[in-house]
Parts: C-alpha cells; sequence; structure tokens
C-alpha cells in the first residue's frame, strides 16, 4: 500500500494550496480518508477526514470554513483546499487511510508534504 501526498509548498498568509493523496495498493473505496499535520515539537493533529463514499466530512475546529476535504474514488484520489491559510497552518501534512473513520495509527500513512506559510 502506497500513500502519495503532493501539493505542499510555499504560500503567503492568506493564500491557498490544494493538497492531493494517491493511493494504491488497497480498495479505495473502503477506506476512510484523512489529513493530519504535524510542526517540530508538537504531537501530529487532525485536520480533516472524509468517509469512504464521501457521504461525511470531520474538521478540526482550526480549518472550519478555510478547508475542504474530497475523494474520487475512481481517481484513488483524496484532496484538501486549504483557503484563507495562516501562519498557524505550517506543518507537514500526512494524508492516512483507514478501514475505519476513526482514522487510527496503524492505518496507512503517506510520507507528508510540506506547507509553509509565510507573512
Amino acid at each position: 500500500v502506497q500513500l502519495q501526498a503532493s501539493g505542499g509548498g510555499l504560500v503567503q498568509a492568506g493564500g491557498s494550496l490544494n493538497l492531493s493523496c494517491l493511493a494504491s495498493g488497497l480498495s479505495f473505496d473502503r477506506y476512510a480518508m484523512g489529513w493530519f499535520r504535524q510542526t517540530p515539537g508538537k504531537e501530529r493533529e487532525f485536520v480533516a477526514a472524509i468517509s469512504s463514499r464521501s457521504s461525511t466530512t470531520w474538521y478540526a475546529d482550526a480549518v472550519k470554513g478555510r478547508f475542504t476535504i474530497s475523494r474520487d474514488n475512481a481517481k484513488n484520489t483524496a484532496w484538501l483546499q486549504m483557503h484563507s491559510l495562516k501562519l498557524e497552518d505550517t506543518g507537514v501534512y500526512f494524508c492516512t487511510a483507514d478501514e475505519t473513520v476513526a482514522l487510527r495509527p496503524e492505518g496507512y500513512w503517506g510520507q507528508g508534504t510540506q506547507v509553509t506559510v509565510s507573512s
């Protein structure tokens, strides 16, 4: 199983980025997908999740109204659209796949993509 996250980069505060997570080696439409982020010295924190058939989404309070998670099961891909980015959104963003929406640590994880928001 591989989860390949991409789309990170350097953006000014207030800008936008669109992260992608391409999955292979699993029955994608059977897995919930999610995004977490981590900054140095902090634990990995939940950002957003989407159920296997896109019927339900969840967001951390810090990103509600600014981020949108979506997926296309035909393309084995999940996205995280990020708007109105803030300095505190800086971090390494990881995508994850799990058979449950709990997005457990024992699920599958991608390698991470760096997002840096500058002032």
